[in-house]
């Protein structure tokens, strides 16, 4: 075994350690970004929802400006937004190279689209179930937790699980801006190198954390559906 694999990924078995660090870089940018955008994200979307026009707390002006700064900063191309926030990075973190300086791009990338996604995810609650709710004098809270939360948990689940495919992705491409990990690994070693190996064996990797994060986002819907 040892021998095929020196011979078909000769470039791979020589950095294995590389590998190594790389997919800890990654899983930490993953991580980290998918627990702070993603409570974010919930909090900014729960606000699209309950201040929309009809909406349990509605505020117009309030709910716009945030509709117009969600739609803007989706529309941010992402290696933009690295370079736009590479002082702002540098403040808060002290760097804007490494796998921790990525977060700070990172999470301002993934609120945006995230709380969209949970908006959508929320809107499909029945409305009937709201206005129970009201008429029965349920608080906005209770509305929100007992009503929106409960109601909508397998499509937040959902689109939760669309989100971290698409934080993973986010992370290789800051990867090749010099944030680290996979991605960073597979451009200056597999791309600038010619190591084809080291690129196949890398987005392998990611390919396995992705299906990893989509399997378990699978069963949890199952769970919450009974």
């Amino acid at each position: 075994m040892q021998a095929i694999l020196e011979e078909y990924l000769p470039n791979v078995m020589e950095i294995p350690d590389e590998f190594i660090e790389a997919t800890q870089e990654t899983i930490y940018m993953t991580v980290y970004t998918s627990l702070i955008a993603g409570v974010l994200g919930l909090f900014f979307g729960i606000l699209l929802v309950v201040t929309r026009p009809g909406g349990i707390l509605e505020q117009r002006v309030f709910f716009n400006i945030l509709d117009q700064i969600v739609n803007i900063v989706r529309s941010i191309p992402f290696i933009i937004l690295l370079a736009l926030l590479v002082t702002v990075t540098r403040f808060i973190v002290g760097t804007s190279i490494g796998a921790t300086a990525a977060l700070v791009p990172l999470i301002v990338g993934v609120v945006p689209f995230y709380a969209r996604q949970v908006e959508v995810a929320l809107l499909e609650v029945d409305p009937g179930v709201v206005e129970a709710a009201e008429a029965m004098g349920t608080s906005p809270i209770g509305i929100i937790f007992r009503v929106y939360l409960l109601e909508g948990l397998p499509g937040i689940i959902r689109v939760s699980a669309l989100s971290i495919i698409n934080v993973i992705s986010l992370t290789a491409m800051a990867g090749a801006v010099g944030a680290g990990g996979l991605g960073n690994l597979a451009v200056t070693r597999g791309y600038n190198r010619f190591q084809i190996d080291v690129t196949w064996v890398a987005l392998i990797i990611i390919l396995i954390v992705v299906f990893i994060s989509q399997a378990i986002s699978n069963w949890l819907i199952k769970k919450v559906s009974h």
